[in-house]
């Protein structure tokens, strides 16, 4: 069975998000093209707003599963 790739902003935003939340900086976005770079930020800001929140480890497991 052929398994389909997820869509490339969802995964922009979740690659971003998971180093927005291991306090990373912003300047490690991958992307060049705007959509995908405003997606990878715009998960990076929130990674980072959770990780001042306290929600990393297992903490933020629940908050990884619900962004799936």
């Amino acid at each position: 069975m052929k398994r389909q790739k997820r869509d490339k902003m969802e995964r922009a935003f979740a690659k971003g998000y998971n180093t927005g939340v291991s306090g990373k900086s912003r300047d490690q976005c991958p992307h060049g093209t705007l959509e995908t770079r405003q997606a990878w930020l715009t998960g990076w800001r929130e990674g980072r707003s959770d990780n001042w929140d306290g929600l990393t480890g297992v903490s933020g497991v629940h908050r990884v599963a619900d962004m799936h």
